[in-house]
């Protein structure tokens, strides 16, 4: 039997958060611990006090920063799901007009957005189910523009007659589930392959599962 996904999940390292205001000083560190102990025990598994002693701060410090766990998990999810919106849109301002070249443009920032930030990635997909539907409501709303550009490129590609899709909304599904788990396993010591190697690869394998016609 395989390992326990959540023993598997986070690779060595320190926690790492895309640049923003919010990360800075004690509200960073405070980020940066939670994020890690997310990532290794889960939301339900992790207490205030774990945060606190992570950030080298007292739990009414604490409290001065986030009112409460569940507010940093938000935070983090949210910041999660931004990062990797903001690298979809930019991914296809610089593509072109061909739905090949925009689908693979964003299967490559949706790829090196879960290697870049690994431990961010499995925490706003894994732990967002633990937030009230409140708390998760503006990273949900992120996650479904992020959906419907992937959408918007596939359904384009087949009106065009590029893409030869079974079933759009499985198709899309899948794409991006495959992407979300690089986030568990990179770097492993096989493929052997640099982020944008990875990407690449990944690029190539949702071509054909659009079945994209050569260009």
């Amino acid at each position: 039997m395989d390992e326990s996904p959540r023993v598997r999940r986070v690779r060595p390292g320190v926690p790492a958060l895309p640049p923003r205001p919010a990360a800075d000083g004690t509200r960073g560190r405070i980020l940066r611990a939670g994020l890690g102990l997310f990532a290794e025990h889960g939301f339900h598994g992790t207490s205030i006090r774990d945060i606190a002693a992570g950030a080298a701060v007292q739990s009414a410090s604490l409290y001065a920063h986030f009112p409460s766990k569940e507010a940093i998990l938000a935070e983090l999810v949210l910041a999660g799901h931004e990062e990797h919106h903001t690298r979809l849109v930019t991914a296809l301002l610089g593509s072109g007009t061909d739905p090949r070249d925009r689908l693979a443009a964003l299967v490559r920032a949706h790829v090196q957005a879960h290697t870049d930030y690994p431990m961010l990635a499995v925490v706003a997909n894994n732990e967002m189910h633990a937030l009230s539907p409140a708390a998760a409501a503006p990273a949900a709303a992120v996650r479904r523009r992020s959906e419907a550009m992937l959408g918007e490129v596939l359904a384009m590609g087949q009106q065009q007659g590029v893409f030869d899709i079974v079933h759009l909304e499985a198709t899309a599904a899948a794409i991006g589930g495959m992407g979300i788990r690089v986030a568990n396993w990179y770097p492993a010591p096989e493929p052997g392959l640099s982020s944008s190697q990875l990407a690449d690869v990944y690029a190539s394998l949702a071509l054909r599962m659009a079945g994209a016609r050569p260009q």
